[in-house]
């Protein structure tokens, strides 16, 4: 029988606690309620964002964080409430946060074994115009023997449980993986719950977008410079060119690529020679998401989660989205490695 007044409705809590019963009957629950922390901070951020102008929480914090890049008021609220929200859920061992130069080891008393790695508010650059913008978090559990370390956090993206994205913008979408495909959650103000809206996502096998920074043009290397040539002139002339979208938050060029495939780009270049995204909290949640999405993510010469973080704050260049897509780029570094 339909449900034509949607009273059944699948929450994020219901969902991820129904996908435990059926399919993880040994967990202990402990992953599902660190999600349910998690999906908090990203209610509280949301909440923040719709009223920033309201509140005057907008403009900067007169601070810098460990990138050296001007923090904004927003940035600073949105990392306290994540800090304060996953370390009182009494299931995280070590956090890293895009805006501490340090990682957080969190006290023993409140020590669980997870450990969160999060940029709190990507693209925050566009905050003040009204632009989405988002969280982007990925999950680790402590290695075996661990409390909680540097090095448990120090690994490839492969090794991660769970990652997951918020956009904050028209409307609050979770978008969210345990490894077993990925489905997006619509934040209902009304009732103050993500709703199942999106439910098994899967990117295209080939999309007809591009997303990257064209004003960098001039410092790409040359694969980079055929590729985004031939996606605008292709030499079929009964093919079309790709259209170019670009947001200028992760989150938000992410999403679409995710909805609508093609291919979301930051390669390094000549002036940011190991690319400008951050591996830990940037490039392996995305990444991971893409891949369980049935897309691909890659350096351009690597898979994106076979990379492993010299720094808890290290960089890499990116291209993730359709599988095809990703795949001509890499055919050409391929081919520049031979000549």
């Amino acid at each position: 029988m339909s449900d034509h007044t949607k009273t059944n409705l699948i929450t994020l809590t219901r969902h991820v606690f129904q996908d435990q019963v059926e399919n993880h009957k040994e967990a202990s629950g402990d992953l599902t309620l660190l999600l349910t922390a998690i999906q908090l901070g990203c209610k509280f951020v949301a909440s923040n964002v719709r009223k920033a102008s309201l509140i005057s929480m907008t403009g900067l914090a007169n601070t810098s964080n460990i990138q050296g890049e001007e923090q904004k008021k927003l940035d600073v609220i949105a990392n306290e409430i994540f800090v304060n929200a996953l370390r009182s859920s009494n299931k995280v061992a070590i956090m890293v946060s895009e805006e501490d130069e340090e990682a957080i080891i969190v006290e023993d008393k409140n020590r669980g074994k997870y450990c969160v790695v999060f940029d709190p508010l990507d693209g925050s650059s566009n905050i003040d115009c009204g632009v989405s913008i988002g969280t982007i978090f990925g999950i680790y559990k402590v290695k075996e023997g661990s409390t909680g370390q540097i090095s448990d956090v120090l690994r490839p993206g492969s090794e991660m449980v769970a990652a997951g994205y918020c956009t904050y913008g028209s409307c609050s979408t979770l978008v969210l993986t345990t490894g077993q495909g990925v489905n997006g959650y619509t934040l209902d103000t009304e009732i103050g719950e993500f709703i199942l809206t999106h439910p098994d996502i899967q990117i295209p096998t080939r999309g007809k977008i591009y997303a990257v920074n064209e004003g960098n043009s001039k410092y790409w290397d040359e694969p980079c410079k055929k590729y985004f040539h031939s996606l605008k002139f292709p030499e079929d002339p009964k093919k079309s060119p790709y259209s170019a979208r670009y947001v200028g938050s992760m989150v938000a060029d992410v999403h679409r690529t995710m909805l609508y495939g093609g291919i979301f780009c930051y390669p390094a270049d000549s002036k940011s020679k190991n690319g400008k995204l951050r591996i830990l909290y940037e490039c392996f949640p995305m990444a991971f998401l893409v891949e369980q999405a049935g897309g691909r993510a890659s350096t351009g010469l690597k898979r994106m989660l076979d990379v492993q973080p010299q720094t808890i704050h290290s960089r890499s260049p990116i291209f993730l989205g359709s599988k095809s897509d990703v795949e001509d780029i890499e055919a050409l570094y391929q081919a520049e490695q031979k000549a």
